[in-house]
């Protein structure tokens, strides 16, 4: 199994590249696809998924493309109503990638199909977190941006995130680790670490 962060500072997002056996899954790909097309190409591996952790606001995702141009599916989270063919996930919904798995968390609360990837290993070991904008580095994801996309409060949202943080990902073990979809200069968060 090999994880890969790859990182665009300008936009401070990270997108994540998966890959066990010969399949792979890239998690909030950015627009251009095409240095993800020669990674595939380079490694010998099948795109199997393309997850998204929730619609975007701050960057364009190539999601579109990428599953043109390979043929894998797009998958989101519960609630998600996108107007394109994807796979809407049921919350703990798992996913298999080679020998790995990827269970899904529905953590709504910066939107409200955002959800959390947890990949576990091919030993069974949950192994890692791709939060997306629920939950940074130093910070959490801002609860006001999707008040008008829902008909819910700043408050009602923030009371969301709260309780998917509680009781979704603190349960999880303290050996895993966290890769968010951004790092400090995002506008999604105020308190981000400069790490990634």
């Amino acid at each position: 199994m090999k994880i890969e962060q790859i990182y665009t500072g300008c936009l401070a997002q990270g997108a994540y590249y998966i890959v066990s056996e010969n399949e792979a899954v890239i998690i909030d790909p950015l627009r251009e696809v095409k240095p993800y097309l020669d990674r595939l190409v380079k490694d010998n591996v099948t795109l199997k998924y393309i997850f998204e952790t929730h619609f975007h606001a701050d960057f364009v995702s190539g999601h579109l493309d990428l599953s043109k141009k390979t043929g894998a599916p797009i998958v989101y989270g519960p609630t998600a109503a996108p107007e394109f063919e994807a796979i809407i996930a049921e919350d703990n919904q798992i996913f298999e990638i080679g020998k790995v798995k990827i269970k899904v968390m529905h953590t709504p609360g910066h939107t409200m199909e955002s959800s959390t990837y947890l990949l576990i290993d091919e030993n069974g070991v949950e192994t890692a977190i791709f939060t997306g904008d629920t939950l940074f580095l130093g910070d959490v994801g801002r609860p006001d941006l999707a008040q008008k996309a829902t008909n819910l409060t700043q408050e009602d949202l923030a009371g969301i995130l709260y309780d998917s943080l509680q009781s979704k990902i603190m349960p999880l073990d303290d050996s895993i680790t966290v890769y968010p979809a951004h790092g400090a200069g995002s506008a999604c968060g105020k308190n981000m670490q400069k790490e990634t």
